[in-house]
């Protein structure tokens, strides 16, 4: 009755005998945490929307998913943004035949990278990424079976994002840390994983998120033992350094053509 979010495309997203079922029936067996992804999905949501209308730099967005993401169509974007979508072929796939007929908006363009690419970042760069500009990554729904699989990506990223860049979203509980006493321990181990790879990063508590939309947030969905967080890049991207080094180097010869010619 009262959404936190309107997808007009989702319903096409279901097969056919999913989409026969009652809302009710959907929530209460196939989506447990309903509630969790509603949320989950507004907050990404409006700290996107946030980011890229105060800021006329982010204009290359990476989107971090499932495959079924349908942001490129139900969000409003700057004009000349870059849309990034890395997920699994198939899924992205079999999800683009069903949403044909959706549109992003005029003058933005949409790129898929597989995630079960040889080398991400350079299937990225192939599709034009460009590791001298801004770029705002949003990661929710991508399949991260491990810490090692998450510590991967954040490499990946590390190595495109320009300093500055910001990294937000959902990381989901990895099953080799279980050994983890509680969700404080393991924040600091993603901490830690953030900031080996050149991240500043803050964690935003669930329940402060419900309280914003004026939800009470049940107890088990907090434990469901995902994380929400803001990132910022802080190193320089590898396309930054490699500019640099160019620009260092012609300087270097052109005072040594200077020194020549005094001579």
């Amino acid at each position: 009755a009262d959404p936190l979010f309107i997808d007009p495309y989702a319903a096409v997203l279901l097969s056919l005998d999913v989409a026969d079922q009652t809302s009710e029936s959907l929530v209460s067996h196939l989506m447990p945490s309903a509630e969790h992804y509603r949320l989950t999905t507004r907050y990404l949501d409006d700290t996107l929307q946030h980011l890229i209308s105060r800021s006329d730099n982010f204009r290359q967005i990476v989107l971090l998913t499932d495959g079924m993401d349908t942001r490129p169509y139900r969000l409003s974007w700057p004009k000349m943004s870059i849309m990034y979508d890395v997920s699994p072929g198939r899924i992205f796939s079999t999800a683009a035949q069903q949403l044909r007929g959706a549109k992003i908006p005029r003058n933005c363009v949409l790129f898929h990278t597989p995630l079960e690419s040889p080398d991400l970042q350079e299937g990225l760069c192939k599709n034009g990424f460009n590791g001298n500009r801004p770029s705002l990554w949003v990661l929710q729904g991508l399949p991260l079976p491990s810490s090692s699989s998450f510590k991967s990506l954040l490499l990946v990223i590390s190595n495109l994002a320009m300093k500055g860049g910001i990294f937000i979203g959902e990381v989901p509980h990895f099953p080799d840390w279980t050994a983890a006493a509680d969700m404080v321990s393991e924040q600091d181990r993603l901490e830690n994983l953030f900031f080996t790879q050149g991240f500043r990063v803050s964690f935003v508590l669930y329940e402060n998120v419900a309280k914003d939309f004026g939800l009470d947030l049940a107890p088990q969905r907090e434990q469901c033992g995902r994380v929400l967080f803001v990132a910022e890049q802080l190193r320089f991207s590898d396309a930054q350094m490699e500019s640099f080094w160019t620009h260092f180097e012609r300087t270097e010869e052109d005072a040594d053509e200077e020194g020549f010619e005094e001579l």
